[in-house]
């Protein structure tokens, strides 16, 4: 006898599943969330949100200081302080993706102890509060560039600048990636916690941050363009600063490891917040 069934019931979870629709459907949280990090990370602070505009300032006065004037480090003829203030800004807005959404679960435990909503909308909302910090220090360096072309400084604006929302969406990706990795793993191991900022202040400094790339020997300058945050730097700065290379080979390499680093996060994410409840 046969039977036929009017209703299969199966799992819906899926490794590599942004739920795209339903985290369009919860947009509004998204931005709820981007307010949150937004008011919550300089409430109570004296300066409030002048601290975007202090933070890449004082970095970039330091590594003018040391890098530049102390050790003579090459910037290719172009000012020191738009040199290492456009390095800054890009590097910047990578660490903050990633240390932001490193503690997607630890920090907001309680709420999704409580209530479903589609937990990437955390993560994305990390990047986009991310990019509000990015766009007002952008706007910065670009004062300064027009500060210094009226000043007739060795600088000039070049066709690669048209390709800075991808080098930006390059970062956003390559750090989200990364930081839901790291806040899947920490839900069990929390030591990683502590080894974020010690590693990204180590991976700055195999980045063009404070180095010219163009500088390097040959052999040095493909080891540091392997590095997937480099060849973004390069190019961003090559695009507004008219100085450096053009590492395009690179940036599609980058690209690639990028979407590969998402995809490993993703599934880890999505394997992770079936039963962190239990290990939080």
């Amino acid at each position: 006898m046969s039977k036929k069934w009017t209703a299969i019931i199966e799992s819906d979870h899926k490794l590599v599943d942004l739920k795209l629709k339903e985290v369009w459907h919860y947009r509004d949280l998204v931005w709820l969330f981007v307010k949150r990090d937004f008011t919550t990370r300089y409430k109570q602070t004296i300066l409030g949100p002048l601290w975007f505009v202090i933070q890449p300032l004082f970095v970039t006065i330091v590594q003018t200081i040391v890098f530049g004037n102390m050790a003579g480090l090459s910037t290719d003829g172009v000012p020191e302080l738009l040199f290492y203030m456009s390095g800054n800004v890009a590097w910047l807005y990578f660490s903050a993706c990633v240390t932001s959404t490193a503690n997607t679960f630890l920090s907001n435990a309680r709420l999704f102890g409580k209530i479903y909503f589609p937990r990437m909308t955390s993560p994305i909302a990390s990047a986009i509060s991310s990019l509000i910090n990015f766009v007002i220090q952008f706007l910065i360096l670009l004062g300064f560039l027009l500060v210094f072309i009226l000043q007739g400084a060795n600088v000039h604006i070049t066709w690669v600048a048209a390709l800075t929302p991808l080098l930006v969406l390059n970062l956003a990706v390559l750090g989200t990636g990364f930081g839901i990795i790291i806040s899947s793993l920490t839900t069990k191991y929390r030591d990683l916690q502590v080894m974020v900022s010690f590693g990204l202040q180590l991976w700055m400094y195999f980045s063009p941050v404070i180095l010219s790339a163009s500088s390097l020997s040959d052999k040095m300058y493909n080891v540091m363009m392997c590095n997937p945050v480099s060849p973004v730097i390069e190019l961003m700065r090559y695009g507004w600063l008219g100085s450096g290379t053009t590492p395009f080979l690179f940036w599609g390499i980058s690209w690639g490891v990028s979407v590969i680093v998402l995809l490993i996060g993703i599934m880890l994410f999505n394997k992770v917040e079936r039963t962190f409840m239990d290990t939080v």
